[in-house]
């Protein structure tokens, strides 16, 4: 879903045309006659909708640089552009001084207001993203940081947020890539121990002789303090439970009943005081009855579950998520762009994302870095593209030799990409090609898709490790030594 922008004006014309032309840009609009009215709405309870204020600079009741101080001492962080006329431009200076974003000078043409409005949304996500990383350092990160526009991740996070007032295991679920480890970190952060030790876990990535010394303690040296140790006063987050050896699994069970950890060599339990919260991106009772997972620590673990929507059920959120992480990459890739455009955000609203926000996020890191315009466009999304069916991409045509030929201005050239997930039956002569180099193929992709994690790959493949490793051997195949150590390093594993 657009940014709604609230318009503040007291000539109904202006009004009008504004509305109608942020109407025209795909954003929705909502306008007021005064800068009392203005500061009213923002105070309702539905002011969070308004993501920038159009404000004319002077108006008979509150004008503009009253409205912008009030906001001011009110804390408020909201992006405002000025109206002013042509004769109040030092005015409209001072307004920026007062913190406004920008200006425009009545009438409003259509492309200058375009570019203001992209503008000041776009520093306004950019301050947005910055201070959510900063409170995730922190481990202060709350649910306002999350983007929870949809119904059923608004419904999540109020169960996260009864949760995080108590000392309960929560068990997250859902299906990879869905943010399952944000959401932790927002549990820990509107919780008591908000500031203190936040210990993520992969435990998937757990080698299965190893699993109980890097929880517990203890190892070869006897000197591993163990996760739970760590975590000591602050929250352990441990992704993917259902990948957890059996053997951890008891020593977990103990740590959830006594409240201690028992360190491998050491003489008595240690005592951790720890809040627990668990992911599980598989059905855990289904892991129960193949005797994956133990019963009585399901039980244990199941108490306050909160299931985490897929990306496709939750598309109102596509949007917002899509133009923070652009704002996020820009900022890293150092490119200056205001956005992406309205087609661009169709076309990813209207896509299923089957990695869910790890894909999107991936997707527009990509887009960002091919970029080379002022925004983002549908030609920066060319795989998401082709699975939606195809896009027209208007190009200039090839300049002719001839003077005398009158040129062309543009014209339409289909686009056609292809699916580099898609593997090729036909070699270039129009033969099937040999079984040896599909099945090569396909390993390649699994290594790539699951991030060397060898276990992962081989059960995904449905042959055994040691199979796994003599075809690897066999064609020459090494992956790369990558361990993500939580969920949301999907991100970093793909820009590896």
């Amino acid at each position: 879903m657009s940014a709604k922008i609230l318009i503040a004006d007291d000539d109904p014309v202006q009004r009008r045309l504004l509305e109608s032309l942020c109407n025209r840009f795909g954003y929705e609009a909502e306008t007021v006659a005064s800068g009392q009215a203005a500061l009213t709405r923002l105070r309702s309870l539905s002011a969070a909708q308004i993501g920038l204020l159009i404000l004319d600079l002077v108006m008979p009741d509150l004008g503009g640089m009253a409205v912008l101080a009030r906001l001011k001492e009110a804390g408020a962080k909201l992006p405002i552009i000025i109206l002013t006329s042509q004769g109040g431009i030092e005015s409209a200076l001072a307004a920026i001084r007062a913190g406004a974003n920008d200006f425009v000078v009545k009438p409003a043409g259509p492309e200058r207001l375009q570019v203001a409005i992209k503008n000041a949304l776009h520093a306004a996500r950019l301050a947005e993203e910055a201070c959510f990383l900063d409170r995730r350092a922190a481990k202060t990160l709350a649910f306002k940081d999350l983007v929870c526009e949809s119904a059923d991740m608004a419904r999540a996070v109020r169960q996260g947020e009864k949760g995080a007032k108590s000392t309960i295991p929560v068990l997250l679920e859902g299906e990879p890539g869905t943010g399952k480890e944000s959401f932790a970190r927002a549990v820990h952060g509107a919780s008591g121990r908000r500031g203190r030790a936040f210990v993520a876990i992969n435990c998937a990535a757990l080698p299965e002789h190893l699993a109980e010394a890097i929880l517990f303690g203890g190892g070869a040296s006897e000197q591993v303090p163990g996760k739970f140790i760590e975590a000591h006063g602050g929250t352990l987050f441990l992704d993917r439970i259902c990948e957890l050896p059996m053997a951890a699994q008891t020593g977990l069970l103990d740590a959830l009943q006594q409240g201690m950890v028992h360190p491998a060599g050491a003489k008595r339990p240690v005592k951790a005081d720890v809040r627990l919260i668990f992911a599980a991106n598989r059905n855990l009772i289904e892991q129960v009855t193949r005797g994956r997972f133990r019963e009585d620590l399901f039980y244990r673990i199941n108490v306050f579950p909160i299931s985490i929507p897929p990306l496709r059920g939750r598309r109102e959120d596509i949007g917002p998520l899509a133009e923070r992480f652009c704002a996020r990459f820009s900022a890293e890739e150092g490119k200056r762009l205001r956005g992406i455009c309205a087609e661009a955000l169709a076309l990813l609203a209207g896509y299923d994302w089957p990695g869910n926000v790890r894909q999107l996020e991936n997707a527009v890191f990509r887009a960002v870095v091919l970029a080379d315009g002022g925004e983002l466009t549908v030609a920066e999304f060319p795989q998401i593209a082709a699975r939606a069916g195809g896009f027209d991409v208007r190009v200039p045509a090839a300049p002719r030799p001839a003077a005398r030929q009158a040129p062309r201005e543009k014209e339409f050239i289909r686009v056609e990409v292809r699916d580099p997930n898609v593997l090729a039956l036909l070699d270039a002569r129009g033969h099937t090609r040999p079984l040896d180099q599909l099945e090569a193929e396909a390993i390649k992709f699994a290594l790539s898709h699951y991030h060397a994690q060898m276990s992962v790959v081989a059960r995904k493949l449905g042959i055994g490790r040691s199979t796994l490793y003599r075809k690897l051997k066999e064609y020459d195949l090494e992956p790369a030594v990558l361990e993500p150590a939580g969920e949301e390093n999907g991100r970093l594993a793909a820009r590896a």
